[in-house]
C-alpha cells in the first residue's frame, strides 16, 4: 500500500470499496500527489459509485446475461484458423472452433500448443536457449541424417550430419559419442544388434534375412525419437519485450507436454502456459485450470477484436466448469445432463430419455430453476418473481389501537 497521511486513510476506508480498490486509490491518489482531503474525498466517491454500479443486483439472473453476453459475440466469429500471436510458423486453432473446444473441455484441443518462458541466462543467450530448444523439440532418428538400404547384406545403414550434431549438441565434442547413443536408442527400441563400421555411421539389420523384415525396420525407424519430448513436433523461438523494457527468448512450440517440459532446466515453470485446460488440471490443479479457461477464452474473443465482454461472463462459466474438483463441459455430457432438474435435462437434449429415466426412478422436480418452471407456465424464481406479495385490506382502527 502507497504511503498515505492519516487524513486521506480515513476517507477511504470509510467507503464499502474492497481491499484491492482501497490500495489502488491509495496508490493513485500517492503517485499524482493529491493532498487536498475534498479531492480525495470525490475520488474514493466516484470509485465507489462506479464499483456498486458494477455489482449484480440481488436476484438478478447472471446465467442468463452471461450466456447472452458470450454468445452474442459468438455468432460474429468466423470458422477460420488464424495464426496465433503473430508467430507465422505455427497455426492455432482461434475463433468459434475454439471458443467450442473450451466450453465443451475437450480432452485434446485440435493444435495444441506451449508458450515456454525461459529464466536467468537461458532467456538472454540465443545459445542456451537452443539447449532448451533440443531438448523440447522431439529429434527423431531420420532427421539426423541419410538412411539407406543395403538389399545384398539385408543392412539398414545411418550415415549420420556431422553439421547437423553440432547444430543440435554443439556441447558435445566428440561425434562419436552421440553416434554411439544413437546405436544404444535404436538398439533398445527395435530389440536389433547394431554395428558402428565408422565414427558417424551406424548400420544393423534383421534377425532373419528377410526384405519385409528389413522395410519393416526402416518404418519403425520412423517413429524412433533420439532427444526430445515425443508430444512436441516443433518449436520456434522468438526473442520479445519484456515488461521491464528488455528483451527475452520464448519459445512456441506445436503439440504439448506440460509436466515434461516444466522439468527441463532452463524453463520458467512460473509463466509457462499451455492450451490444453487438462493438461493444466493435471499439473497444476484446478485453480490454475480455471484460470487457464478464463485466459483462453478471453485471448479468444479479444482476437476477433471482441475484447470489450466483461471478464466477470467469463469468470462465471470457469467457475461452473470447475466449482466440482473437475473440469466439466456445458453440455449434456457435463453441466447440463447432470443438473438435477429433470425437466430441464429434458428440455436441453434427448428429451424422451431423460423423462423415461426419470419415470423409472421415480425422481421429482422441485421446480427450483428457470427453465422447468417456464415449461409448466409458473413465475420463474428470479427478479419479481422471488418475490411474494399478497394484497389485502387493513383494519386502521385496530392498527391506531395497537400503536397507543
Amino acid at each position: 500500500m502507497a504511503t498515505v497521511d492519516n487524513e486521506t486513510k480515513a476517507v477511504v476506508e470509510g467507503t464499502d470499496l474492497p481491499r484491492r480498490l482501497k490500495d489502488e486509490v491509495y496508490r493513485v491518489v500517492d503517485e499524482k500527489g493529491v493532498s487536498d482531503t475534498e479531492t480525495v474525498e470525490e475520488i474514493a466517491a466516484r470509485v465507489e459509485r462506479r464499483y456498486l454500479d458494477t455489482r449484480v443486483d440481488p436476484l438478478d439472473p447472471v446465467g442468463t446475461v452471461s450466456a447472452q453476453s458470450i454468445g452474442e459475440p459468438g455468432t460474429q466469429m468466423t470458422m477460420n484458423t488464424f495464426h496465433y500471436a503473430g508467430v507465422a510458423e505455427i497455426d492455432v486453432t482461434q475463433g468459434l472452433p475454439r471458443l467450442i473446444e473450451l466450453v465443451d473441455a475437450r480432452k485434446t484441443p485440435n493444435t495444441p500448443m506451449m508458450t515456454v518462458y525461459l529464466e536467468d541466462e537461458f532467456a538472454v543467450d540465443r545459445e542456451r536457449a537452443h539447449e532448451v530448444v533440443w531438448k523440447v523439440e522431439a529429434t527423431r532418428i531420420l532427421a539426423l541424417g541419410d538412411v539407406s538400404t543395403n538389399v545384398a547384406d539385408m543392412l539398414v545403414r545411418i550415415d549420420l550430419n556431422e553439421e547437423t550434431l553440432d547444430e543440435r549438441w554443439p556441447t558435445v565434442e566428440a561425434t562419436e559419442d552421440i553416434t554411439a547413443e544413437v546405436a544404444a536408442t535404436i538398439e533398445s527400441e527395435l530389440g536389433v544388434e547394431t554395428a558402428r563400421p565408422e565414427p558417424t555411421v551406424v548400420e544393423f539389420g534383421p534377425e532373419e534375412p528377410s526384405y519385409r523384415g528389413l522395410l519393416q525396420l526402416v518404418e519403425e525407424l520412423r517413429d524412433i525419437v533420439f532427444k526430445g519430448i515425443d508430444e512436441v513436433s516443433r518449436v520456434v523461438i522468438r526473442k520479445e519485450a519484456t515488461d521491464e523494457g528488455g528483451e527475452e527468448f520464448v519459445l512456441y512450440t506445436e503439440g504439448s507436454a506440460f509436466g515434461k517440459t516444466l522439468e527441463i532446466e532452463g524453463v520458467d515453470a512460473s509463466r509457462t502456459t499451455c492450451n490444453n485446460i487438462h493438461e493444466v488440471h493435471r499439473q497444476l490443479g484446478i485453480e490454475a485450470a480455471r484460470e487457464a479457461i478464463i485466459e483462453e477464452t478471453m485471448n479468444t474473443l479479444e482476437e476477433q477484436g471482441l475484447g470489450d465482454v466483461n471478464i466477470r461472463h467469463l469468470m462465471l462459466v470457469a467457475d461452473i466448469m470447475t466449482n466440482r474438483g473437475e473440469i466439466e463441459s456445458i453440455g449434456r455430457h457435463g453441466i447440463s445432463g447432470n443438473k438435477d432438474s429433470v425437466l430441464a435435462r429434458a428440455a436441453f437434449e434427448v428429451t424422451v430419455n431423460h423423462l423415461l429415466d426419470a419415470a423409472i426412478h421415480g425422481e421429482i422436480d422441485d421446480l427450483d430453476g428457470v427453465t422447468e418452471n417456464v415449461i409448466v407456465g409458473k413465475p420463474i424464481r428470479l427478479g419479481t418473481g422471488d418475490v411474494n406479495l399478497r394484497m389485502g385490506t387493513v383494519d386502521r382502527d385496530a392498527v391506531d389501537a395497537d400503536a397507543d
